[in-house]
Parts: structure tokens; sequence; C-alpha cells
């Protein structure tokens, strides 16, 4: 198993307890939620929260002085602290599975063609859509753009997937250059929709292409559960396979393990669990590939620790991210998708630089 290790990313730099990580991770994603309804251009207090949660859990009225808090913490921040948080595992949930698939610590979910098939029918539904996207069109102004960015993620998925298929296996070279073609295709379709769009569509193509958690709201969040939840659980399952697909294929088949059928479905949840997180939130960088990274730099390559960290830890990053977007340049707010970036390309650049000294 050492071989496989040191193939995606295993490093002397591994915690003595990985099994502690766990915890750890939770335990970040915790304090990060707490900051993000806690914290923010309109701050509220910890009383303000305590009194709030009491009122909601039927333990105490709201004092009137505590109103404001309430519809701050109940309307705006919970609801996007907490699609944060499943968006954030979700990518990096799918990224340590792609890593792990590909063995190759550099890939990450945009192999498989989510992101830019996402980009391109969400751009092809704000330019076509007209009328039918804002609140004034009511539920299929609310629902258009995520269906349409849902079905354009797993509609490239599922072509790249076709492709790269040869007698009935799906070779990961194959995938990879399969995907490196439709990618290439969407991004060229993107940039004509954005040549045919007015100034307008173009801003907001351009703001959901830099990714944002503004338009969270409740009614999202049990479309979130089942379509990035119930994958990652269903990716959690996959850290044997992994494992064992770390060895080589012909190895992980000698040790039992059914390898087109793991890679399949390894393809099939990563790219549910991305297409539904970037259908709401746009394009976010850098959490499916730099948050696996860096978990496998610290607890090593097991992916019985690997998956659920990521998890963990995506969610949190996102978290925080988030709540510096909104409170960096307030009452502005900076898009997610540029902050995940400027803090994750110079780190992992960093790291990259560090490997290879």
């Amino acid at each position: 198993m050492a071989a496989g290790v040191d193939g995606i990313g295993g490093t002397g730099l591994a915690l003595r307890a990985p099994a502690r990580a766990v915890p750890l991770a939770a335990g970040l994603l915790l304090a990060s939620l707490l900051a993000a309804v806690l914290l923010g251009p309109a701050r509220v207090s910890p009383a303000g929260f305590l009194a709030v949660v009491a009122d909601l859990l039927g333990l105490a009225p709201l004092p009137a002085e505590f109103a404001g808090d309430r519809a701050i913490l109940s309307v705006v921040r919970a609801p996007r602290a907490l699609m944060g948080a499943l968006i954030g595992a979700g990518l990096a949930c799918a990224g340590a599975v792609m890593q792990g698939l590909f063995r190759n610590p550099l890939a990450d979910p945009g192999l498989i063609g989510v992101s830019s098939g996402a980009a391109l029918m969400a751009a092809a539904g704000i330019v076509f859509g007209g009328g039918l996207m804002g609140s004034r069109a009511g539920l299929l102004g609310l629902w258009l753009l995520p269906l349409l960015a849902f079905a354009g993620g797993l509609g490239a998925t599922f072509l790249i997937a076709r492709l790269a298929m040869r007698e009935g296996s799906v070779g990961v070279a194959n995938l990879l250059l399969a995907g490196i073609g439709v990618n290439a295709l969407c991004v060229a379709g993107l940039g004509l929709l954005v040549a045919i769009a007015d100034d307008r569509q173009a801003r907001d193509i351009n703001f959901w292409l830099l990714g944002s958690l503004a338009g969270a709201r409740w009614v999202h969040l049990p479309v979130l559960l089942a379509l990035v939840g119930l994958p990652c659980l269903g990716l959690l399952r996959l850290a044997r396979p992994l494992n064992a697909l770390m060895l080589g294929e012909r190895e992980a088949f000698h040790l039992g393990v059914q390898v087109e059928t793991a890679k399949r479905v390894a393809v099939v949840l990563a790219a549910v669990a991305v297409a539904a997180g970037v259908a709401f939130s746009g394009i976010i960088a850098f959490i499916g590939l730099l948050v696996p990274h860096l978990v496998r730099m610290a607890v090593g390559a097991e992916h019985r620790i690997v998956l659920p960290c990521a998890g963990l830890l995506g969610g949190a990053l996102l978290v925080a991210a988030d709540l510096v977007a909104r409170s960096l340049a307030a009452p502005a707010e900076l898009p997610v998708g540029v902050v995940t970036a400027l803090l994750g390309a110079p780190f992992f650049l960093l790291l990259l630089r560090r490997q290879s000294a």
C-alpha cells in the first residue's frame, strides 16, 4: 500500500493519530458555522443568538430587542451558512474521490465536465431565458437557472463517460482525454453566448461564473440535502475500492474490487453532488482541488479518513470564505469564488514549490 500512498500525496507531514482528524474537522465546521451566523456587516451578539435559538425551540419568548437578530439569522445567515457547508462538502468530497480515481493529487471534479457543462447551460438560460428568470416569474424563475445548470453538468459528465467507454470499460486515461475535449467545447459555447449577450446578461453570466451564496433560501436546502448530502454519503462508501485502486486497476480486481462498477458509481455520485452544488452557487474554485490535497498531506492517503475529513473541511472552508466575501467590502459583496481562488491559489502554489524543493 505504501507505493499507492506516495503516488497520490502521502507525505511525512501526516498526523500521528489520523483518526482524530475527523472530530477535529467536524469541530472546525461547527466553528465556521457559528462564526458565519454571528459575524458580518451587522453583528449578532451571543446573547441575541441564544435568545433566537431559544425562541425557535419554543423554550422562551423572544425579547423585543432581539427581533432584528432573528430576521438576520433566520432569513439570511442560517440558510446561507448551511448551503455553503453542503456545497463545500460536496465539492471537496467529490474532489477527493476524483484524485483517488485518477491517482493524481491535481485532479478535481472539473475533469469530468461538471462545472463547464453547468456554466454553458446556465449562460444559455441567462441569455435566452428572458422573462422566465427572476422573482416575477414565481417558482419557475426561482428554479429555472439551477435546473438548467444541474442538467448541463450531468449532461456533460455522461457525454464524457460515454466517449471514454471502450468495450464496456471506462478507461481513466480515456476519461481524462474526453473531459479535455468536452470541456473545451463547453468553454467555446460559453464564449459564444457571452459574445451575443447584452451588457446586463454578460454581467449576470460573469457573476454566476464567479460563484455566490447570496441566493440561499430555506427552500433550497432539502434539494441540496438530497442531491449533495446523499451522494456524499455514497462516496464515503467508496473508501475501500479507492484504497485498492491506488495500487492499480489490475491489483484492485485481484483484491476483490469490482473496478468498473466502482469507477461508474464514483463518477455518477461525484457528478450529481457537484452539479447540484454548482447549480445553486455558480462555479467556486479550488475547494475540490485544494482541500483533499491538504487532507492527504495531513493524514495520509487512507480514504476512510480522507473522504470524511475532506467533506467536513470543504464545508468549513466555503462557509469561512463566504463570511470573508460578505464582510471584506461591506456593504458590497465579493463573489465567493474570487475569495476561494485568492486564498487557495497562492497556498497551492506554495505547496507545489515545497514538494518540488
